[in-house]
Parts: C-alpha cells; sequence; structure tokens
C-alpha cells in the first residue's frame, strides 16, 4: 500500500471540494497538508484540473520542496508552502487560492480590518497584504515566509489572491469560507460609502490571544 494514500487522498478530496464550492477554479491555486510523522508534506501538481486530477498526481515533497513521491511536477509555489511549514509549526495545512473578492482587495493593496469575533479568533486581528513578487520565485518564498510568522491564518497576496491556513484541512477550508465573508462584507460595506465599523481593539486582543494559545498549544503536541 501507499505510504503516502492518506495524505494524498486528502489533497485530492479537498481540491475537487474546493472546485464545488467554487474557490479554486481551472488550475488556479494549490493546496498542501503536512505527512503524518515525517518532514514532508502533500501537494497538488502543476498546472492540471482539478477534477481530472488522480491520487498518483498528488506529490510528497520534502520540506526543502525536494520530490519524493508522485508522477507530476508539483505546483510551482511548493518551496513557498514548504517555507511556511518550516516557519510556522502550528500549520498543518494550507490553501491558496485566487477567490474573487479576496483576490479584489489584493490589486487594490487593502487588508481587510477586524470586523467580526470570529475573525479575530480564527484569522488574525487583520488580514494583511504582503507585497508582491513573482509566483515561484525565492523573493516570493522570502516574502511570504517573513511576513506569516506574526501566526495570522489568512493573507492577501498583492496581485496574486489569498493564503489561509489551518491546524488541520477542516479548519483550513473553513478559513476559507470565513475569510470569503470577510473580503465579501467588506467590499460591499465600502461601496455604501459608510464608515466600515471594527469590533474593539480590547476584544480583537482577547480574540488573538486565544487564538495564539490554541496554536501553541498545537505546535507542542506536535512535537
Amino acid at each position: 500500500m501507499d505510504p503516502y494514500f492518506d495524505a494524498k487522498q486528502l489533497i485530492l478530496s479537498t481540491s475537487q471540494d474546493l472546485v464545488n464550492k467554487g474557490y479554486l477554479i481551472a488550475t488556479g491555486g494549490n493546496l498542501s497538508a503536512r505527512v503524518k510523522g515525517e518532514d514532508a508534506l502533500a501537494i497538488t501538481p502543476s498546472s492540471m484540473d482539478y477534477l481530472t486530477m488522480k491520487l498518483e498526481d498528488v506529490c510528497i515533497l520534502d520540506l526543502k520542496a525536494q520530490k519524493i513521491d508522485g508522477e507530476r511536477t508539483p505546483s510551482v509555489e511548493s518551496s513557498m508552502h514548504a517555507a511556511i511549514f518550516s516557519v510556522r509549526p502550528d500549520v498543518q495545512a494550507i490553501i491558496h487560492t485566487h477567490q474573487v473578492f479576496s483576490s479584489t482587495l489584493a490589486i487594490i493593496n487593502l487588508p481587510i480590518p477586524c470586523m467580526y469575533d470570529e475573525q479575530a479568533f480564527f484569522l488574525g486581528k487583520k488580514v494583511k497584504v504582503i507585497p508582491y513578487a513573482p509566483s515561484g520565485t525565492g523573493m516570493l518564498r522570502n516574502k511570504i515566509a517573513k511576513h506569516v510568522q506574526d501566526h495570522a491564518n489568512a493573507y492577501l497576496m498583492k496581485n496574486h489572491g489569498a493564503l489561509v491556513f489551518g491546524t488541520d484541512m477542516a479548519r483550513a477550508v473553513m478559513n476559507v469560507q470565513l475569510l470569503d465573508k470577510c473580503a465579501t462584507a467588506y467590499l460591499l460595506a465600502l461601496c455604501t460609502g459608510h464608515r466600515v465599523s471594527k469590533i474593539p481593539a480590547f476584544v480583537q486582543e482577547i480574540a488573538f490571544k486565544k487564538l495564539r494559545s490554541a496554536q501553541k498549544k498545537f505546535a507542542k503536541d506536535q512535537e
């Protein structure tokens, strides 16, 4: 039996679920998950329709983004995923999408303020925009690795798309959906011309401290 079956199946089923939910379109975006018990990750292949993807198409890489297993070329963003796992021990799953409303905010370089309690608890105090770097480059990998160390779970990548994390794949998918809600609501609120209200700063801090506490506990449990 394939020792990476579970990790590959998780990537395959989640990719197709995200297509059906409308968060992955054509061959855009990519997702990965840590391989349990190894310094390795499972990741989607490069430039492949998610609905035609098969188990053997999913790639297994080490944390230096070197391929261990899989028939296809891994995602062009593989080194970015590997770098995130290296600097964020709490992260077990990564989803990068080009979802429309988040991507709209990314191209106008507009962070999403903290509007909801659940946003602070699951995503962080705000969804910031990480400066632009070309896709698949070491420049992008290094910028991402630097900016994600503030321990938020959602980011906008300037002129690119969205980047979302989870302590497992199910949480990462829920965070994709929560980010979409926040981005959509924020854009619609801006269109009204009214001031966009935020939750109080002390509530943001309390919620974020709970998020960090959960992250630290989870990371320690994985040691």
